[in-house]
């Protein structure tokens, strides 16, 4: 068996960690103005270079803004922030998301599926879809929620890209990792099986050049996980 080598975060992650802590608790407020980089680095007791990089990071992120010749203030990651922001959010409640948060990324989720279902099943060839079937034979033949859940994003990935659209197959890519968080709660909650079913029907509807089949399934089974029978909120 191997074992992955550890490593420690470094000054810059440290930083930017206790600033986006203070920040999401409240401790530094919306509009606050920071201390001076010098003073910040003689404070937490790093060099300067760790605090005008972090910051420079931090206002990539939409945490901080920074006003030349005026100074760096608290900004409101709410309406400025990224898909970084939100998993510094979910890091900061141990990596949890928070039902809201579940619940948007369900309701795009539907968005970017139906949509690379549509445009797939115009666009693509018959074998381009068939392609598809091997992401669902992994699923199915997975014995970890872990697995199957790679094996979910691997097939949505793959749909996105025979769509067509250049775009799509970024965004589920930029979603990777918050996506597969769900699935393998879904899976905790409700079995493999289920997750396998409902998956091999999208599959069935995308053989059959369905677009409103699928487009109908794919709406009233994510709504189902929103606020149905088959909610992820709480994990088991």
């Amino acid at each position: 068996m191997e074992f992955r080598k550890l490593e420690a975060p470094s000054l810059k992650e440290l930083f930017i960690s206790e600033l986006e802590n203070m920040i999401i608790s409240g401790k530094l407020q919306i509009g606050e103005r920071l201390p001076s980089e010098r003073e910040l680095a003689n404070s937490m007791q790093v060099s300067r270079a760790v605090v005008n990089s972090g910051i420079a990071e931090m206002e990539k992120k939409g945490f901080l803004i920074v006003k030349p010749r005026i100074g760096t203030f608290v900004e409101d990651y709410r309406r400025n922030g990224t898909l970084e922001t939100l998993v510094s959010v979910i890091n900061y409640n141990g990596g949890m998301m928070q039902q809201r948060d579940i619940r948007s990324l369900l309701e795009v989720r539907i968005i970017f599926m139906t949509l690379a279902s549509k445009l797939a099943i115009a666009h693509a060839s018959d074998e381009e879809i068939k392609g598809l079937k091997p992401y669902l034979e992994r699923l199915g033949q997975s014995t970890t929620a872990e697995d199957a859940a790679c094996a979910v994003f691997q097939f949505s990935h793959e749909l996105a890209f025979i769509s067509g659209n250049t775009l799509l197959p970024l965004f589920f890519i930029s979603f990777r990792e918050l996506v597969t968080s769900l699935w393998v709660r879904y899976c905790h909650n409700h079995g493999i099986p289920q997750l396998y079913q409902n998956t091999a029907t999208i599959y069935e509807y995308l053989i059959k050049r369905d677009a409103d089949g699928v487009v109908e399934f794919i709406t009233v089974s994510t709504e189902d996980t929103i606020d149905g029978d088959r909610t992820i909120y709480k994990a088991n």
